[in-house]
């Protein structure tokens, strides 16, 4: 079990550098006026998803997920 623990512990520190790297990657959500102008709406912004910031979002999400069930798991007495 301790084996486990141990791979556990590293993969946990690998995710909380690499979740730090891709939040300080994405830019900021206010990023001038074309959000108030209704630019937002454009192509680019229906189709975030295929876009460098959709992938980082989605990574986001993905890494927060595993940090907090790998946090979970580690604090749990096993």
């Amino acid at each position: 079990m301790e084996i486990l623990r141990i791979i556990l512990t590293v993969i946990f520190v690998i995710d909380c550098i690499a979740l730090t790297v891709v939040v300080l990657m994405q830019e900021g959500k206010s990023q001038g006026l074309g959000a108030i102008a209704g630019a937002a709406e454009s192509y680019w912004g229906k189709n975030k998803g295929r876009t460098m910031e959709g992938g980082l979002t989605k990574a986001t999400t993905i890494m927060g997920v595993l940090f907090f069930v790998l946090s979970v798991v580690l604090n749990l007495n096993f």
